[in-house]
């Protein structure tokens, strides 16, 4: 979120971490301190202010490192709990959730989507044969075919581009992002290629309602952010403001008004542009947990994991609501990244959950494929084997 040119169980420590921060150090909390050097190549004066890092391995050690600062006129580091935009790890939350409910029989997975949604984004989504056997798997994987509306080229202006400063508090309703989606003709058939679009993930949100009489957002608090106590972690639905506590979040892409080093601050905007696709607040321990719960088996059950990480429909690229990511060690570790104006965050754990690791900037500044790859195997390659 947004697509453009988008890629690609913690131990009670975690309730109680006792680290201490300073630049670029990395505090466990046995008391182990080892400098972090790759995080800071994250970081750029001019584009990216700061980076954050939060792991635990499978030895249950528990390690945040900072780089760079949370808010460029104040200097203020970036605190372990922190509240920032997690963009389209959004999708992973909805994407369980979608699976609950086909272990719970209320879904199914080769159910055609037209049958679980409104009459008037039925009638909208098989018209003219567009989307008439898509079906919730094809949305799950990105490969329904349908145009991702977030590619449309005016909302992209609008709303991530140079007309952010203007619209940025604009409220959007799925129906009229549906519609934006859907006039356009789709990529392809459904179920015939992979094609990223946050359109698929709008439509799971509705098709939650549906099924359950709630939105995502109420069914995901019950069943994921309440279960697993993720006390930074909410949906703001067209809350413009991001709750307490928060460093800013920067944009060198948007907006007409450059702030401080060329940057313009974008910490306040409507998420709803985003949606079922990627509006949710998250914390980097919450995303641990979460990330940790889910690959472990805690949230579903084994089939239905199964089936979340099967990647034969795209080719390798992506499951449902999780990728998996190849390391030069050849490891294989399994997550989501999330991007939306002002901040970027890529989750990713060992796929039996036991070691996982977050990582934020407060930048929309795409990072360098070769810093984060560093990041990654430095974190995974040279601990548990």
């Amino acid at each position: 979120m947004p697509t453009r040119t988008t890629h690609p169980r913690l131990t009670s420590a975690l309730a109680v971490v006792c680290c201490t921060v300073t630049a670029w150090v990395t505090t466990a909390c046995g008391g182990v301190v080892a400098r972090s050097p790759v995080l800071q190549d994250l970081v750029s004066e001019r584009t990216v202010p700061g980076a954050a890092e939060l792991s635990q391995d499978a030895h249950g050690t528990v390690r945040f490192a900072t780089a760079g600062v949370a808010d460029v006129r104040t200097g203020r580091r970036i605190g372990l709990t922190d509240r920032f935009r997690a963009g389209s790890i959004t999708k992973t939350v909805v994407a369980t959730v979608t699976l609950q409910l086909v272990a719970e029989h209320r879904l199914n997975l080769d159910d055609p989507v037209a049958e679980h949604l409104p009459a008037p984004n039925a009638t909208a989504l098989t018209g003219a044969e567009r989307g008439r056997t898509v079906t919730v798997r094809q949305l799950l994987t990105h490969t329904s075919g349908l145009f991702s509306y977030t590619d449309d080229d005016a909302f992209f202006r609008r709303f991530f581009g140079q007309g952010f400063t203007e619209h940025r508090y604009e409220s959007h309703t799925p129906d009229a992002l549906l519609g934006t989606a859907l006039a356009h003709a789709p990529y392809g058939p459904p179920g015939t290629r992979y094609r990223y679009s946050n359109t698929d993930y709008l439509l799971l949100g509705m098709v939650i309602r549906q099924v359950t009489g709630h939105s995502y957002a109420v069914e995901a608090t019950r069943r994921i952010i309440v279960p697993l106590r993720l006390t930074g972690t909410s949906f703001p639905g067209t809350r413009a403001t991001l709750p307490l506590p928060h460093g800013r979040a920067y944009s060198a892409a948007t907006g007409d008004a450059p702030g401080a080093k060329g940057l313009t601050d974008v910490t306040d905007l409507n998420p709803s542009a985003a949606g079922a696709a990627g509006e949710m607040v998250s914390t980097l321990p919450d995303l641990n947990r979460f990330f940790a719960a889910l690959l472990s088996g805690t949230l579903l059950p084994p089939a239905e994991l199964r089936a979340m990480r099967d990647t034969s429909l795209s080719g390798g690229s992506y499951g449902m609501g999780v990728f998996p990511v190849r390391l030069p060690c050849r490891r294989t570790v399994w997550g989501h990244n999330g991007e939306i104006t002002g901040s970027y965050v890529q989750t990713l754990g060992t796929a039996d959950g036991r070691h996982v690791v977050s990582f934020r900037t407060n930048s929309d500044t795409r990072l360098s494929s070769r810093a984060q790859t560093k990041l990654l195997a430095t974190e995974f390659c040279s601990t548990d084997g």
